[in-house]
């Protein structure tokens, strides 16, 4: 590893992005919304809950039957969380093209596997979740109340599209790709 997990949670003292964290964070955002890196990898682009100009996070998908899904790598009072949230859950995902799509929050109760995948499937997020990503699922139900998990649905409305000052992309293929993957 690069940078060891303590340094890490360094950047984000306080549950919020640090100076550093922010710089890399805009770094990453640019490469992935150009999809330089692996499709799981994706910019997610949503108006700011108070000055509507669109944020941009980068951030990792993980992929469990079929369906793909966001979490918080530090939990439900996020920035990109609350956004989201004030958006009614419409959002860009950006990976090479940009394509509309629906955050769909789940209830807690169904978030405990989806968060060992995550940790699983996204290295970064690890050193933010306490538990091991091969804990058994009793313990990721004990964290799913403070880290939501949203599965990420289509949407095609220009509605959407206008909101976010996108053009209207095509629909989102969500069982081979990631959402942002470019076709």
């Amino acid at each position: 590893m690069l940078i060891s997990d303590r340094r890490l949670r360094a950047m984000y003292t306080g549950g919020r992005a640090g100076a550093a964290a922010r710089r890399f964070a805009r770094a990453w955002a640019i490469v992935f919304g150009l999809g330089l890196a692996p499709r799981r990898w994706v910019t997610l682009e949503v108006p700011g809950r108070r000055t509507g100009r669109i944020t941009r996070f980068p951030l990792g998908l993980a992929d469990l039957d079929g369906a793909w899904y966001l979490v918080p790598m530090l939990g439900a009072d996020c920035h990109w969380v609350r956004n989201v949230r004030a958006n009614g859950g419409r959002a860009v995902l950006r990976h090479g093209r940009a394509r509309a799509c629906r955050l769909v929050e789940l209830p807690a109760a169904d978030r405990a596997p989806l968060l060992r995948q995550y940790l699983r499937q996204v290295p970064g997020a690890r050193p933010h979740i306490q538990v091991d990503r091969d804990a058994p699922l009793a313990e990721f139900a004990a964290i799913a109340e403070r880290h939501p998990v949203f599965r990420v649905e289509p949407d095609t409305g220009d509605d959407v599209a206008a909101d976010l000052g996108e053009q209207a992309p095509g629909a989102i293929a969500t069982t081979a790709a990631p959402p942002g993957a470019a076709s």
